[in-house]
């Protein structure tokens, strides 16, 4: 059955085979409980699940009554499994890693110190689907040497993702150096004319080096999903 439903949500259980990546929980506007019983379908029809932008305290309520249920049903998905990550806010359950599916390194970029958790979205995102990922922190366009000083790993790179707030330069200057594409997260970090992300969304798209496309504002998963798609192998007949 590829649609499942529950009271509140119709679970697309098709989607693994359909696109190649599960359906992933968006867990912004949903109760814990609402979070926990969506993951734990979808872990008895694909093993994983991952649910994003999860606060602390979602965690926290989420963890409580995933360990009441497993106390009466042994048969629930075990809590030991269950891991949050704080800054990227995502929560996710494996019943083993997933194996490398790339064909290369897909490297993170953040502007700032302040853009870190859309890159540790886009971070933990791309380390559930199993690819080979490292994050670059700091290298703005304020201290050019500081990316420079990179210039290997970005050259080596599969895919980059830049995560830049300010007036989001960072994604231009990336994409003149290298010959892969670079995917650009606009991040609602700046002063007031920085207008909550959309002055760095209107750089980026603007942007005058070829290969940049651009994600919406502090979307880290949207940015992961686009990486991964474009760095997975693929089987010859597709």
């Amino acid at each position: 059955m590829s649609d499942q439903s529950l009271d509140f949500a119709t679970l697309d259980l098709d989607r693994l085979r359909r696109r190649g990546v599960g359906e992933v929980i968006f867990g912004e506007g949903k109760t814990p409980r609402e979070v926990m019983l969506i993951m734990q379908r979808l872990i008895s029809v694909q093993g994983r699940a991952l649910a994003t932008r999860i606060t602390p305290t979602q965690w926290q309520e989420i963890e409580r009554l995933w360990s009441l249920e497993t106390a009466s049903d042994t048969e629930s998905p075990s809590l030991e499994r269950l891991s949050y990550h704080r800054e990227a806010r995502c929560l996710s359950w494996e019943e083993s890693k997933a194996v490398d599916v790339g064909r290369g390194d897909i490297l993170i970029l953040t502007a700032g110190t302040s853009d870190g958790t859309v890159a540790a979205e886009a971070l933990s995102v791309l380390n559930f689907l199993g690819h080979r990922v490292r994050r670059i922190n700091d290298v703005g366009v304020a201290g050019l040497h500081r990316l420079l000083a990179h210039l290997e790993a970005l050259r080596a790179a599969e895919v980059i993702i830049v995560c830049a707030g300010m007036e989001g330069a960072l994604s231009s200057v990336v994409a003149g150096l290298v010959d892969c594409p670079v995917i650009a997260v606009p991040t609602s970090v700046g002063y007031g004319a920085n207008l909550g992300g959309v002055t760095a969304l209107l750089g980026m798209v603007n942007s005058c080096a070829a290969g940049v496309v651009v994600v919406n504002i502090d979307n880290g998963f949207g940015a992961a999903y686009s990486a991964a798609q474009i760095n997975r192998l693929r089987s010859p007949n597709r």
